[in-house]
């Protein structure tokens, strides 16, 4: 009969720190009566159920964030770094892109 008493002790303490657990996650602990806010605390704000404006987007800009000619410049730039970088890669010979590669030698 002992061993029907602790399972049923073992059972009751696990529902009872289950529910426990649960309950405090429904619960904010400054809403409690014996801890609250302190006293120097900000006051909450009236809309507690406020959602973040999703569905607002920003309005069209008039003018663009860069000018095209300054585009025109950054993208030229660009391409030239890109084809600096090329020739470097091509002419150095540690480059592994510049090796044989061993699988597809004996074609």
């Amino acid at each position: 009969m002992s061993v029907d008493r602790e399972k049923r002790a073992l059972i009751w303490s696990a529902l009872v720190l289950s529910a426990l657990a649960l309950g405090g996650c429904s619960t904010s602990i400054a809403d409690l009566p014996l801890v609250g806010t302190p006293a120097d605390a900000p006051a909450r704000s009236k809309d507690a159920g406020g959602f973040l404006p999703v569905e607002n987007i920003p309005p069209n800009r008039d003018e663009a964030a860069i000018a095209p000619d300054e585009q025109a410049q950054i993208k030229a730039e660009l391409l030239a770094a890109r084809d600096r970088q090329a020739s470097i890669s091509a002419k150095d010979p540690n480059n592994p892109a510049n090796q044989p590669n061993p699988v597809n030698s004996s074609r």
